[in-house]
């Protein structure tokens, strides 16, 4: 059964963790709630949404991580209330927006972002933290902080350009417009592009199926991807290399070998060791 629930604190977020052995299983869903304000990032939000990772990141029972918004939009972008109120030192001591990066960084799990409307901003920046996205006809993705006399904040200048290249992301930074759901699947920023009452379904089902692997396994192979963005060829060669290597330590390895070779061939059963 899927169980829902609202954390004491969790007012801005709706958080479940589906256990259905019948369609889906291992899977943490976190739905960005705040609809009056197209769920912008206020820190609040934001607190809450590294909780929830948080959370699911030390649960053994959830395998793949979804992240989406609503019918309306996935994410408007930063509170532009609150950020109105900063500083320039006040954003500077508290490295404002740098505790969402990290908070992303630090999980292992896969996360899929299911896109519903505008990404926008911040809102972009959020979609490009998550490792695969998937997007409804409708959505539609931009930098538009130029037209509020800023830069994007959160990752906005150093992964559009990993996505979609320097001239396309230069194009949207520059100018503030915004792209469809099919051209940033185009462009590779989106891997998949569906009718808006497939695209949470479609991605479902695509955690489950991840969450079903090795857990150490999907792990690594997460962290070799990304880190080709950091490394050159020969070293990011390399580091593949060793964590290839690492795999032959599991049990999970093993398993999935005899289970390979056995005849009748059979199903592994991974115990996440």
């Amino acid at each position: 059964m899927a169980q829902e629930y609202i954390g004491a604190l969790a007012s801005n977020l709706l958080v479940k963790d589906v256990d259905d052995h019948k369609t889906c299983q291992r899977v943490g869903i976190i739905k960005l709630n705040r609809p009056r304000a197209y769920n912008a990032l206020s820190g609040t939000l934001i607190n809450e949404l590294l909780d929830a990772l948080r959370s699911f990141e030390s649960d053994p029972s959830i395998g793949a991580i979804i992240l989406t918004g609503n019918e309306k939009g996935f994410c408007a972008g930063a509170d532009i209330k609150e950020q109105s109120e900063l500083s320039f030192i006040d954003a500077y001591n508290q490295d404002y927006l740098k505790n969402l990066n990290d908070g992303f960084f630090a999980v292992h799990k896969p996360i899929i972002g299911v896109i519903n409307g505008v990404a926008l901003g911040g809102g972009c920046e959020l979609a490009m933290m998550c490792d695969i996205l998937y997007a409804a006809e409708s959505a539609t993705f931009g930098q538009p902080e130029i037209t509020l006399g800023t830069i994007p904040g959160a990752g906005g200048t150093q992964r559009l350009i990993r996505a979609i290249g320097k001239s396309k992301a230069m194009h949207m930074i520059l100018t503030g417009e915004m792209i469809s759901a099919k051209e940033a699947e185009a462009a590779g920023l989106v891997a998949k592009v569906l009718p808006a009452e497939q695209v949470f379904s479609v991605a479902l089902t695509t955690a489950s199926k991840i969450a079903s692997f090795s857990a150490p396994v999907v792990a690594m192979a997460k962290e070799a991807v990304n880190e080709a963005e950091e490394l050159g060829l020969r070293n990011g060669l390399h580091f593949e290399s060793r964590l290839y290597h690492a795999t032959f330590g599991l049990e999970d390895h093993a398993e999935g070998f005899q289970a390979f070779l056995a005849r009748p061939k059979r199903v592994a059963q991974w115990t996440h060791k």
